[in-house]
């Protein structure tokens, strides 16, 4: 019956790299009942940034993007064969497990994240990393303009009128309530990169009684990233 399996011989080519999408499921619900803080929550980042940091530990990509409940990660060592349903299923569930067991509070339901692939070339992934990116900031944009609203109408009212408004119309909306966008944390704005980082380490060598400089890769959280471009890929060895 193992012929029966659907997709049980698609694969990617082992050689090639590839982009694993995680989208959290049903977390606007999962978000009520950890009575989350709006507009961003500092520990949910924090908790997207620990889940990310053990994919990285286990799968060894070349780089992992993340922002609100999605995670985007860049992998040139293809596991399992290539196998799609392996690579989607595996990686999906280590995610979802990396989520609950650093959680470390009550929750109410199972955490489930879905998964997809997209084969990418060198010259694609600068494209594709700005194309999540500038969704990190029109989530941003739209999170404060619904929070700020949600602070002086009900639900119903609050998401009426944020309908069909443009991101400069929310921009003005947010202005004219004290708020600059351009004023709040940048991993707010363009989400957060984990990725490998040379680091100086200085120790001491006691056959030559001095100290001695050796650097190391390590794993590095950057909550500053520019907006991305080629340049910025190209200057942590990625393409």
């Amino acid at each position: 019956m193992k012929e029966h399996e659907v997709y049980r011989d698609l694969k990617v080519p082992i050689n090639s790299k590839i982009i694993l999408r995680l989208d959290g499921r049903s977390f606007h619900s999962l978000s009520r009942n950890l009575n989350l803080k709006k507009p961003y929550d500092e520990n949910f980042a924090k908790l997207m940034v620990d889940v990310s940091k053990d994919l990285f530990n286990e799968f060894a990509p070349l780089f992992i993007y993340t922002f609100s409940d999605e995670i985007s990660i860049l992998l040139d060592s293809i596991p399992f064969n290539g196998r799609i349903e392996k690579i989607n299923s595996v990686i999906a569930s280590f995610a979802a497990s990396s989520f609950t067991y650093n959680l470390n509070k009550h929750i109410t339901k199972p955490i489930a994240f879905d998964s997809r692939i997209i084969p990418i070339v060198d010259t694609d992934i600068p494209k594709y990393f700005k194309w999540r990116q500038d969704e990190s900031w029109r989530n941003c944009i739209n999170a404060y303009g619904i929070h700020t609203l949600k602070s002086k109408y009900n639900d119903k009212v609050a998401n009426e009128k944020i309908n069909g408004l443009k991101s400069r119309d929310i921009h003005e909306l947010l202005f004219n309530e004290g708020i600059n966008l351009n004023n709040i944390n940048n991993w707010k704005k363009r989400g957060i990169a984990i990725y490998k980082k040379h680091k100086k380490i200085v120790g001491y060598n006691k056959k030559k009684n001095k100290n001695q400089v050796s650097y190391r890769n390590c794993l590095f959280v950057d909550l500053e990233i520019p907006i991305f471009n080629e340049n910025f890929f190209k200057d942590i060895n990625i393409i």
